[in-house]
């Protein structure tokens, strides 16, 4: 898995994209837990899910069908009078590309049985053919070594400094959508 730094750094890139209007600390914090929120079925080990079980690490609550269905519960939960809305929809869709996004990454990355993306309906676990992300150790008192220094440095150059370009390009195009071009006057 990338670390919850990365999924939560993710969900703010995804974010940006976003109108202003629509942005507050609410929308971002939801956007972040629902960008971690997969990796919540590490608990499936204490009560011994295997993790290639169907509630196992990686398995449904990384499919697009468990981020869809999250995307329109946190809608619903927190934004009910905006549901049946054009700003409900784009909610729904922020929220549901945060928690696939987690998905996504986690097939990048260098170990673990893959991605149930298909769950439900398809309990195979799938890898990127690209995996350049140095997966996560689980456990925080794993992370906290030179295993973690190494995680977030791959996860800098593959995820951080992409992201934060896309952010500054964003920024770029948005500022020039709001000043006004040259006008040009004739002087007759």
């Amino acid at each position: 898995m990338a670390s919850i730094f990365t999924h939560g750094f993710l969900a703010y890139g995804i974010g940006k994209t976003f109108p202003k209007s629509m942005i507050n600390t609410k929308f971002w914090i939801l956007g972040i837990l629902c960008a971690m929120l997969p990796d919540a079925d590490v608990v499936g080990f204490k009560f011994g899910i295997a993790y290639e079980d169907f509630w196992g690490h990686r398995g449904f609550s990384h499919s697009l069908v468990f981020a869809v269905l999250l995307g329109f519960l946190v809608t619903i939960i927190f934004y009910r009078r905006h549901f049946f809305s054009r700003i409900g929809l784009l909610l729904i869709l922020y929220f549901t590309l945060c928690t696939a996004s987690h998905g996504v990454l986690d097939a990048m990355t260098t170990g673990g049985l893959g991605i149930a993306f298909f769950s439900p309906f398809d309990d195979a676990r799938y890898f990127f053919p690209w995996r350049p992300i140095m997966v996560s150790p689980i456990g925080a008192s794993n992370f906290f070594g030179i295993w973690g220094i190494k995680v977030l440095l791959s996860e800098l150059i593959w995820v951080g400094i992409p992201v934060g370009i896309y952010i500054l390009v964003l920024r770029l195009i948005k500022k020039k959508k709001t000043t006004r071009p040259y006008e040009d006057q004739s002087y007759e």
